[in-house]
């Protein structure tokens, strides 16, 4: 019997992240991640607009008009930027050549898709904080509270380590170091590590966060407010 149209989606689903991007391509975390959430989100988009549930959408779903509208809706909506949403396109071209492969009958489909090209950014200068800025932006967060204390946390790692978002959302305990000399390994593009240090008001922020996030049963550093590792969609 064959599959429904719902379940023969998210079977390529699986078998692109378990068997072409783990197995046949060796991704890294990171690309594993980038990729998972620019399809949630995508998933998530093409659902609402059917008024339906993430569950009931289909492999007719997967076509050029949905992608060029989901793309459109990233700048428009939720205001990313054009470097953004090339790369949530690239994860999404990536899961459509895969749904090529594996899908020939659809393949005409699929290439509409294939097709979009990316859109040409202008490259910005880059800018930077005065010293004053960035005490005013860590003054911010309520560190009375849990979440609170957990942005403030989280801040003062980034400014500290000048880590990427990727890097500091898979950031766990035992890449850490609280005791001198305070060190922190992050695990970067293209598996290559990097060892930096931890000034003593960051090591003292993160060692808080343990005793209330108890590192024994979550591996994670920076949690959401359900329990779970942060993620860059959120």
């Amino acid at each position: 019997m064959k599959n429904a149209p719902s379940a023969a989606l998210f079977i390529r689903v699986e078998s692109f992240f378990a068997d072409y991007l783990q197995r046949a391509r060796g991704a890294s975390i990171h690309t594993v991640r980038a990729y998972r959430d620019a399809l949630k989100l995508f998933f998530e988009f093409v659902a609402t607009n059917k008024g339906c549930s993430v569950s009931a959408i289909d492999l007719g779903d997967m076509n050029a008009a949905t992608v060029s509208r989901f793309l459109l809706h990233l700048e428009t909506d939720r205001s990313n930027s054009v470097a953004t949403r090339n790369c949530r396109r690239t994860a999404i071209r990536s899961f459509f050549k895969h749904l090529l492969r594996t899908d020939i009958v659809h393949s005409q489909q699929y290439a509409g898709a294939l097709a979009i090209p990316a859109k040409k950014a202008r490259h910005q200068p880059a800018t930077y904080l005065e010293a004053d800025e960035v005490r005013a932006i860590l003054a911010t967060p309520n560190t009375k509270t849990i979440r609170g204390h957990r942005d403030y946390a989280l801040l003062l790692f980034l400014y500290n380590t000048g880590a990427r978002v990727s890097e500091a959302a898979g950031l766990c305990w035992n890449d850490l170091q609280l005791a001198s000399p305070r060190q922190v390994r992050l695990h970067g593009k293209g598996r290559k590590d990097r060892l930096l240090p931890l000034w003593r008001e960051t090591a003292d922020a993160l060692r808080r966060l343990g005793t209330i996030n108890h590192p024994d049963t979550q591996p994670h550093v920076f949690l959401n407010r359900h329990g779970e590792a942060l993620n860059t969609a959120s």
